[in-house]
């Protein structure tokens, strides 16, 4: 079974962390509720899937340190911000540090759920590229050095002759070549091969 989303939730305003754990309970989310950054970053585990939900001024590490704290650590869980106090210039730097929204409090359920559903989506279209690049990267691990140089020089679009003129060996090596490359990378055409290779970054580049 796939692991349910879970939103993680981090004021530390007593009143405000019981009420938003509640309302996103009874909308069927699983939930996670912390009062300080510490015990966070204590418990939280970035393999899970689902968002944070963040108060930006707390006592100690503020919702900025916090986020900068889980991007050192490689975290890409998707982040919401919340707060009384936001203001232009660090709303900016929250979006530009990778934040899905900003919320000023107060605010409704509603626009907090949309919000949430957003940021699970992003982090479930995050955690499937991911694995379509890893296991891209795999298929690619068992082409030989040549077949590599194939693939590479077919997705930078050259025909079978430049392949074999570059390379020196005959157009129908190329072929042969070509072939190997295609099943091995369960590629259905050249535009396949070429969504792999972008979707991992230019693989042998």
């Amino acid at each position: 079974m796939k692991e349910s989303p879970v939103v993680m939730l981090l004021d530390d305003d007593p009143g405000v962390l019981r009420s938003l754990s509640l309302a996103l309970s009874l909308a069927g989310y699983q939930i996670e509720a912390y009062a300080t950054a510490e015990d966070l970053l204590r418990g939280l585990d970035p393999s899970r899937p689902g968002c944070l939900v963040l108060d930006l001024r707390m006592p100690g590490m503020d919702g900025l340190e916090v986020q900068q704290a889980l991007s050192d650590r490689g975290c890409s869980l998707p982040v919401i911000f919340m707060s009384a106090f936001g203001d232009i210039p660090t709303t900016v730097r929250a979006l530009k540090a990778g934040a899905i929204d900003f919320l000023e409090k107060p605010f409704s359920t509603e626009s907090l759920i949309a919000r949430i559903e957003e940021a699970i989506e992003t982090d479930r279209r995050q955690r499937a590229q991911k694995v379509l690049r890893q296991t891209i990267i795999e298929r690619a691990g068992h082409l030989t050095g040549r077949e590599m140089e194939v693939m590479q020089l077919v997705t930078a679009g050259l025909s079978n002759k430049d392949i074999a003129r570059q390379l020196e060996i005959s157009p129908r090596t190329v072929e042969k070549y070509r072939a190997r490359v295609m099943e091995k990378m369960h590629a259905d055409s050249i535009a396949d091969l070429c969504q792999m290779v972008a979707a991992s970054s230019g693989l042998g580049n």
